[in-house]
C-alpha cells in the first residue's frame, strides 16, 4: 500500500510522466501514417517521440541535437526512396511521413521541456493536416488565381502588418480636443471586414443568396459595423446583390442587438435584471428579421457569382473611413464631457455598441448608474451603431444601395420606438 501510495503522490511534471506522455502523442501522430501503410507507423512514431522526451531530459543538447540528425537522416532515406518510386502520389506520401516523423521528434522535447499544451497543439494540429490530405489538396486545386491572392493579402493584413503596430495608443487632436486611437482597435476592424468578406465569399459559392444571410447574423455577433464593409465591397462587385447587401445588414443589426440584450441580462443577475431593456432590443431584433425577410426574395435562384472574396483597396478605404468615426467621436465626446452620459454613449456606440453597452452595465452593477440610466444609455448605443452603419453606406458607390439602407433603418428605429411606447405605456 505504502509503495502505491508513492506512485500516486509523484507530481504530473517528472520525467516519467512526460516520456510516458511524449509516448503516445507519437502514437497519436503516427495513426494516420499506420492507417496509411506507411513503412513509419504508430510503433516508429512513438519510439521517436519517446527518443526526443529522453534525450531533452538528459540535458545534454549535443544528445538532443545527434537526435535530431538521425530521424533527419531516417526521413531522408524515406524520401529518396519515394523520389524514385514510379508512382507520383507515393513519392508525396514518403516526403510527408519524412517531415512528420521530424515532427515526432519536436513533439518528444517539447513535452520533456514542460511545453506540454504547446506538443499537444502541435500534435493535434499536425494529425489533422495529415487525415485531411484529400480535403486539402481538392481546396487548394480549386482555388483560382484571383482567391489565392486574396488569401495572400489576408495573410498580410493580419499576420504581417497587425503584429507590427505598436499596442499602445496615441493622442490626435490639440488642446482640450484629444483623444485616444489605439492603431491596432483600427486595424483589426480592417482585417475583421477582410475577414467577413472571405467567410461570405465561401459561403455564398456554396449555398447562394442565403449564404449572405448566414455572414450577415454570424458576422454581426462579431461586427456588425464589418459587415457594412464587407457588403459594400460585394455590391460593388454585383450590383444585382444589393437587396440581400441590405438584409445582411438588417441581420447585422439583429446579431448587434441580441448581443448586448444579452450583456445587459447576463450580468445583472446579482443587482437586478434590467428587463427594461428586453422590449425595445426585442423589437429590434424582430424588426430587422421580419424586413430582411421582406426586403430579399431567399426563395430566388440568383446568380452570385462573385468576383473575389474582398477588395485590398475598399477594406482600407473603409478602414480610413472607421478611423475617422473613431476620432470624430472621442473629440465630440472629450468637448461635452459631463454634459451627459447619454452623449457619451450615444458617441461609444457610433464604435462599438458592445463597449457602451458594457461600460453602462458595469456603472449599474457598481451602483453609479441607476437601471433606467443604464437601460437607455444602452438603447442610445443601440440606435446610434444602426445610424452609423447606414450612414457608412453612402461611402460606396451605389447611392441606390444606401438609400435603400438608410430607409429600412430608419422604419426600424421608429417601429421599435412606436412599440416600445406602447408596450411601455
Amino acid at each position: 500500500m505504502s509503495s502505491v501510495a508513492q506512485f500516486a503522490s509523484i507530481p504530473l511534471d517528472t520525467e516519467v510522466l512526460q516520456i510516458t506522455l511524449a509516448g503516445v502523442l507519437g502514437l497519436f501522430l503516427g495513426l494516420e501514417r499506420e492507417w496509411s501503410h506507411k513503412s513509419a507507423g504508430v510503433r516508429t512514431f512513438s519510439l521517436i517521440s519517446i527518443l526526443g522526451a529522453a534525450f531533452t531530459v538528459l540535458g545534454s543538447a549535443p544528445l538532443v541535437v545527434l537526435g535530431g540528425v538521425l530521424v533527419i537522416v531516417q526521413g531522408a532515406l524515406l524520401a529518396v526512396r519515394g523520389l524514385l518510386a514510379e508512382e507520383e502520389e507515393e513519392e508525396g506520401l514518403s516526403l510527408t511521413t519524412s517531415m512528420s516523423m521530424l515532427m515526432a521528434y519536436g513533439v518528444g522535447t517539447l513535452v520533456a521541456s514542460g511545453l506540454v499544451l504547446e506538443a499537444v497543439t502541435v500534435t493535434v494540429f499536425s494529425a489533422l493536416l495529415l487525415v485531411l490530405k484529400r480535403e486539402l489538396h481538392s481546396f487548394a486545386w480549386g482555388m483560382t488565381r484571383t482567391e489565392l491572392r486574396s488569401a495572400a493579402e489576408f495573410a498580410i493584413l493580419a499576420f504581417v502588418i497587425y503584429p507590427l503596430l505598436p499596442a499602445g495608443s496615441f493622442d490626435v487632436g490639440a488642446g482640450n480636443l484629444v483623444v485616444a486611437v489605439e492603431p491596432r482597435v483600427i486595424w483589426l476592424m480592417v482585417v475583421t471586414v477582410a475577414g467577413i468578406g472571405i467567410v461570405n465569399y465561401a459561403i455564398v459559392q456554396t449555398y447562394g443568396s442565403r449564404g449572405i444571410a448566414v455572414t450577415g447574423f454570424f458576422g454581426g455577433l462579431a461586427s456588425s459595423t464589418a459587415v457594412v464593409g464587407a457588403m459594400l465591397d460585394h455590391v460593388k462587385q454585383r450590383p444585382a446583390v444589393s437587396s440581400y447587401a441590405v438584409a445582411a445588414i438588417l441581420l447585422a443589426d439583429a446579431a448587434m442587438a441580441a448581443r448586448n440584450l444579452v450583456i445587459a441580462l447576463l450580468f445583472t443577475f446579482e443587482t437586478g435584471l434590467l428587463l427594461g431593456a428586453v422590449v425595445p432590443l426585442g423589437a429590434v431584433i424582430l424588426g430587422s428579421v421580419a424586413i430582411a425577410a421582406y426586403t430579399a426574395d431567399w426563395t430566388e435562384n440568383l446568380d452570385m457569382d462573385l468576383e473575389s472574396p474582398f477588395s485590398m483597396r475598399n477594406v482600407l478605404g473603409f478602414g480610413g473611413l472607421f478611423l475617422i468615426v473613431v476620432v470624430a467621436g472621442g473629440l465630440a465626446a472629450a468637448q461635452f464631457g459631463r454634459l451627459g452620459f447619454y452623449v457619451t454613449a450615444a458617441l461609444t456606440g457610433l464604435v462599438s455598441s458592445a463597449g457602451a453597452t458594457t461600460s453602462a452595465v458595469i456603472l449599474y452593477r457598481g451602483g453609479g448608474l441607476s437601471g433606467e440610466a443604464a437601460v437607455l444609455a444602452i438603447l442610445l448605443a443601440t440606435a446610434s451603431s444602426i445610424v452609423v452603419k447606414a450612414g457608412l453606406t453612402f461611402a460606396g458607390p451605389d447611392r441606390e444601395f444606401a438609400v435603400k439602407t438608410a430607409t429600412v433603418s430608419t422604419v426600424l428605429l421608429v417601429a421599435a420606438g412606436v412599440v416600445t411606447a406602447v408596450v411601455t405605456m
